[in-house]
């Protein structure tokens, strides 16, 4: 591999991108960074990455160069400053944001004469060097397998396919499975804290549980491709289920907004099946919203 293609830079500082930084420096990468915080290239800086100035100099420096912010609007204020340095380079924005706005941010490039890849990164945290964090790519097949081992120290890659959104539906798709698991979380942590009993002792009990989930899963996803499951008798005890829950919260003071929004769910789709005449499922109700 040439010098050149040893090395990259790193647009934007902030954990994740100092993350990435910290991977490609490990893995032998020359690495230069720019970011709007001098106090952020001066840390990467001190570790062994070199300092770009602007971000002209950062797209100089480098054929590719990793985008990582907050979103695609903050790319558009970036790299709208260095238009002319974009021809002939390759940008990988490894940001978060809307598929639609990631192929929108895709045509920009291009348009500027640079080729382009996106990616989600799926991590704990900012731990990119976890054993479950991986990354999703997508965009032109050839621009991926050109730079893929280049951007293999920031984590394993799972390409997509051609659809320059195709990364951020699968990453917001797990997204949407996690945050309101993270909630979740929190609200039991606290009901059982606030009834006056150790999360510590809860914890384990937890990790035993969230071992069933695959199954269901699995089973949801069959259901799911079919249109949905859904039974008005187990809807109905859904339903209850998440008045019990919404009780055990409430009686020791926990905020109880998640169980309420659930359960209007299950509501809404009992009330959708009694009118339909058949069941049916949240799936449906999701998929097929007005």
């Amino acid at each position: 591999m040439s010098e050149q293609r040893n090395s990259v830079s790193v647009i934007g500082l902030g954990p994740m991108g100092q993350a990435m930084v910290r991977a490609l420096l490990k893995a032998g990468v020359e690495v230069t960074v720019w970011n709007r915080s001098t106090a952020k290239v001066e840390a990467m800086v001190a570790l062994g990455a070199k300092a770009a100035a602007t971000v002209a100099e950062a797209l100089d420096a480098n054929e590719v160069s990793v985008v990582s912010l907050t979103h695609y609007a903050a790319m558009y204020d970036v790299l709208g400053q260095a238009v002319d340095h974009l021809p002939g380079k390759v940008i990988a924005n490894l940001s978060s944001d809307s598929p639609e706005h990631a192929r929108k941010g895709a045509e920009w490039v291009r348009s500027h004469g640079a080729q382009f890849i996106s990616g989600g990164v799926m991590s704990a945290g900012d731990n990119i060097e976890h054993p479950a964090s991986y990354i999703f790519y997508s965009g032109p097949r050839e621009v991926f397998d050109a730079h893929a081992d280049l951007l293999r120290p920031l984590s394993p890659q799972e390409y997509l396919g051609a659809d320059d959104g195709l990364a951020q539906v699968f990453y917001q798709g797990l997204l949407t499975t996690f945050h309101p698991w993270l909630l979740a979380f929190d609200q039991a942590t606290a009901m059982i804290s606030k009834a006056g009993h150790s999360v510590a002792q809860f914890v384990p009990y937890a990790i035993r549980s969230s071992e069933a989930y695959p199954y269901f899963m699995q089973e949801f996803s069959v259901a799911n491709e079919n249109g949905g499951w859904a039974e008005v008798a187990s809807l109905k005890m859904m339903d209850a289920g998440a008045q019990h829950i919404i009780e055990a919260s409430e009686e020791v003071g926990v905020d109880a907004t998640l169980s309420h929004a659930a359960q209007a769910f299950w509501r809404k789709a009992v009330a959708a099946s009694e009118e339909a005449g058949r069941a049916v499922s949240t799936y449906e109700l999701m998929r097929d919203a007005k």
